[in-house]
């Protein structure tokens, strides 16, 4: 007799619901905020600068110090070690000292009895300042030279020859704005002191070893002296990568002075004022093509608004830059990408990292391409798609070994027939005067892995009990997205038990030390892997003891559905653990796993930065109102390559998510600034994310079947974090093929993102006016 075929509960690729899901719903999910304070503890409030350049002359703090309940104000001279929280290169203030770079940039915090009393008494710190003439603009950074980082050039061929013998050449300009993370739960830490130079800090941060090394330097401490612990985030999306060191810093340098628990909690205002988003971009293309569409020759540059300090922007640039071919063989371009310094808040990590703007870039051109020549915006994109065995080598060096981009859009086309879609909209703008549609696609290639190589490693911690019972810990952050249940579904899976077996745990640098970030799409793959180590490692010495027990060879060893078998006796998991404990033989292991192959110089722009790419299609259709600029997205088609997905239902959530998050970005999140640098949509009455009633009436999501990761990823599953996000740029291309279409479909409109409706009406004027020119 074999060991049964019956599968256990909750393993590799079943679609299982989140592990807090039911706490989602009820509202039993604690968060941060709903951790109950502890005698003695102190509430905080910021003090953020109201100028974008300034000099700060003078700093009075008494009014504040001597307010009912205040404990602390803290300035930078307050900070015991160095005033240094930058996550990649240096110099980059907790808190302003000396000079201030943009509005809403902290200079000073107070910790009172109560929150009302911090704030109050934040109010009563006067600051003197000496105002200067800011930076406020893009084009004013390039035209000054003005950055935060030095450029990046990524080149391939001779690209003057290749425009000069062209058969057409096009240049112009565009841009994309930047946009909110817009978490539900807002930027929050409470740090705890415990005996000598111990300090324990709870954060809702996706990188508790940068909060780790940040408050480490603020306070002057080794790594050791400082844990952090996070269980969930409400929400994270790269807002809480660098961002989190800013507020669990300020707590625990005030912690440090008053000897006192503090937590600090952003007010949205405040969160918006002072914490970065999503880099916007202005573009600056000369791109030469024949008479096919097929790209000759670009000469594409990428300016990013970074904000006041680098932050993430020189990494978030090397994304773009690597993202800036999409699916497109390009031979002969120059990428050249300008990091760019400006007096607002420092922008930084956001979904996508990068990606977004990139591929934004090349398929406007794309579609600019495709209307000079009368040709869809298909018929040019295949003819400049990569190759299977030949072009298939990106600018920055890589060989595309997985392309599967036609496969996705084929299977795109066999579900909803791309055809038959398009000849409905065009037939419904013959006939209709002030509402017009429009209709677009938009392919995916995106490439899974830190830009950085060091960060590509992941550590796990895996206890079995006696009862046979497992906890599980990880360097991975849950910020809902799912993935400690996926990664205890892999545990699952390698043991053979049910998954309500495994108990999985906060993530506390005390436990896996040195983690990398849950960010770059990568969380699964690294952190799963990794468990997997840890728990292997366990099964191989409980299979000893098995093969011993049943005086068997351990090859006659099997693990299957909560038992462990040899030929036809078994026991169970709980018995085996037992046994093990008793034959002396530990049941705990430490996990670790580095991606392999990767590499990057960054002094050529070159090398292998992803282990494999994710590829996914979409189709869109929208309407606009020419009258009055309004849109609406009125359907979305998408098919997700997610390899063998290790748990379909959590992917569909995230691929659904991802693209109305994007949509958001492209269509209706504004930032807006005033003429004196202050940010004026800094809350939801301002600022308008995608509601209930802004996901398309038609939405659709399917994963891509029978496509199993060729590389040896877990399970061989594939990322599915990012990659969806930019599937919406079909909904931008759709509003400017809706705005074409009043030009018959020949001309490109004058648009950037996002297509606001003052956006919209001012293009469908300007098309108007065209075609009356012409």
């Amino acid at each position: 007799m074999s060991a049964p075929l019956s599968r256990i509960r909750g393993g590799a690729h079943a679609s299982i619901r989140h592990d807090s899901a039911a706490g989602h719903v009820t509202g039993a999910a604690l968060y941060l905020d709903d951790v109950p304070s502890v005698p003695g503890s102190l509430e905080s409030a910021l003090v953020l600068s109201p100028h974008p350049h300034a000099r700060i002359k003078n700093i009075d703090v008494s009014r504040a110090l001597a307010a009912p309940g205040v404990a602390a104000v803290i300035t930078a001279v307050d900070i015991p070690g160095k005033n240094d929280i930058a996550p990649i290169r240096s110099d980059e203030p907790l808190l302003a000292a000396g000079i201030v770079e943009h509005e809403g940039q902290i200079v000073a915090a107070v910790a009172a009895m109560t929150l009302d009393q911090a704030r109050a008494a934040a109010k009563l710190v006067s600051v003197e300042y000496e105002v200067f003439e800011p930076i406020l603009m893009l084009e004013q950074a390039i035209e000054r030279e003005n950055f935060v980082a030095p450029p990046q050039q990524m080149v391939r061929g001779d690209v003057e020859a290749a425009l000069s013998s062209a058969r057409h050449r096009l240049s112009g300009e565009f841009a994309c704005g930047g946009q909110e993370h817009f978490y539900l739960e807002g930027q929050i830490a409470i740090a705890t002191l415990g005996e000598n130079r111990d300090i324990h800090v709870w954060s809702s941060t996706q990188h508790p070893t940068e909060v780790q090394h940040g408050v480490a330097h603020l306070l002057g401490i080794p790594f050791n002296a400082v844990t952090v612990e996070v269980r969930r985030m409400g929400g994270g999306f790269g807002g809480k990568e660098s961002q989190p060191t800013i507020v669990a810093g300020i707590a625990a340098v005030l912690a440090w002075k008053t000897r006192r628990p503090v937590k600090l909690r952003l007010s949205r205002d405040d969160d918006m004022r002072a914490t970065g988003k999503r880099h916007p971009f202005l573009f600056r293309y000369d791109v030469g093509f024949d008479d096919d569409g097929a790209i000759k020759g670009l000469d594409l540059l990428l300016a990013a608004n970074g904000g006041h300090v680098a932050d993430h922007t020189p990494a978030v640039m090397t994304r773009a830059l690597c993202h800036s071919d999409n699916c497109y063989w390009l031979p002969a371009v120059r990428f050249h990408g300008l990091s760019c310094k400006t007096n607002t808040v420092s922008n930084t990590a956001f979904r996508g990292y990068g990606g977004p703007q990139g591929m934004l870039g090349i398929e406007t051109i794309i579609d600019i391409v495709a209307r000079h020549l009368g040709l869809s915006l298909e018929e040019v994109r295949k003819r400049n798609f990569y190759g299977a065995e030949r072009n298939n080598v990106t600018p920055y060096g890589m060989t595309i070994e997985d392309n599967m981009i036609e496969q996705v859009i084929d299977d795109l086309d066999r579900s909803v027939d791309l055809k038959a879609w398009r000849e409905d909209v065009i037939a419904f703008n013959k006939t209709s005067a002030v509402i017009k549609k429009g209709f677009a696609t938009m392919p995916v290639k995106f490439g899974i892995s830190f830009n950085r190589p060091a960060l590509n490693q992941a550590g796990a911690l895996v206890h079995v009990y006696m009862d046979g019972s497992v906890t599980l810990n990880h360097g991975g952050t849950e910020m809902g997205q799912g993935l400690f249940i996926k990664v205890a579904q892999v545990v699952a899976e390698t043991f053979q038990i049910d998954i309500d077996n495994i108990r999985i745990t906060a993530t506390t640098t005390g436990k896996v030390p040195n983690t990398s970030p849950t960010a770059a799409s990568s969380g699964s793959d690294l952190n799963g892997m990794a468990a997997r180590n840890a728990a292997e490692q366990i099964k191989d010495r409980m299979a000893d003891v098995a093969a011993d027990h049943f005086n068997v060879p351990r090859a006659e060893i099997v693990f299957s559905a909560n038992r462990i078998y040899a030929g036809n006796r078994s026991i169970s998991f709980a018995e085996l653990a037992a046994l093990s404990w008793e034959k002396r033989v530990s049941l705990s292991a430490t996990g670790f796993y580095r991606t392999p192959k990767v590499h990057w110089d960054m002094a050529t722009s070159s090398g292998r930065p992803f282990y494999y790419f994710t590829y996914g299609a979409a189709a869109a259709e929208v309407a606009i109102d020419t009258l009055t600029g309004e849109m609406r997205v009125l359907r979305a088609e998408m098919v997700q390559d997610c390899g063998e997905s290790l748990n379909p239902a959590i992917d569909l959530g995230q691929i659904e998510g991802a693209f109305v998050q994007g949509m958001g970005w492209l269509t209706t999140e504004e930032l807006v600034w005033d003429e004196k640098g202050r940010l004026r949509t800094h809350g939801p009455s301002t600022y308008k994310i995608p509601g209930s009633r802004d996901v398309p009436p038609v939405f659709n999501v399917r994963l891509l079947q029978n496509a199993p990761n060729k590389e040896e990823t877990i399970f061989r599953s594939k990322a599915v974090g990012e990659p969806p996000l930019m599937l919406a740029l079909s909904v931008w291309l759709a509003v400017r093929d809706a705005i074409s279409s009043l030009s018959d479909y020949r001309l490109s409109p004058m648009l950037d993102a996002p297509t606001t409706p003052d956006r919209i009406l001012a293009a469908v004027d300007e098309m108007i006016e065209r075609c009356q020119l012409r």
